[in-house]
């Protein structure tokens, strides 16, 4: 196949899958704002029980990344993702569903030799980023005086 037949072949495709734009955009805005809706439902909730506003943030983000990991494993992440796309990738509950994923995929290798050892597969680099990060960005302020 020459180069021209494949950049036809390509744009074909293209043409056949090309998502609607609007469409997909709207339901991202509509399901990530609910899940940040819920953030602060819960957060309120938690204010009204008598925790202070920085333990409220604390127990809804806990208990974001728990409902995120449960319905990973019950399989509703990936519904709700499959119509929802980027809408399910806020911060808290897309990384939560980012390590979970992997460890469900390879449970059947073992508890240590699939589920742990591939938990991070994913979300590890952005692990190790941010702490290196945090470290340089530390070591920065410590030079500059301002620690």
């Amino acid at each position: 196949m020459t180069n021209e037949a494949y950049l036809q072949y390509v744009r074909k495709k293209e043409r056949e899958r090309s998502s609607p734009l609007a469409k997909n955009t709207a339901l991202a805005f509509i399901v990530g704002g609910a899940v940040c809706v819920l953030g602060q439902l819960l957060s309120e909730l938690y204010m009204s029980a008598g925790m202070s506003e920085s333990d409220a943030g604390t127990a809804v983000t806990v208990t974001l990344i728990f409902l995120s990991a449960l319905f990973t494993g019950l399989g509703l992440y990936d519904r709700l993702a499959k119509h929802a796309g980027a809408g399910t990738l806020v911060p808290v509950t897309g990384f939560a569903n980012a390590i979970v994923s992997p460890a469900i995929d390879f449970k059947s290798e073992g508890f240590i030799t699939g589920m742990a050892a591939k938990m991070f597969l994913i979300a590890g680099p952005v692990i190790v980023y941010g702490t290196v990060s945090g470290v340089v960005y530390g070591i920065v302020l410590v030079l500059l005086g301002t620690a």
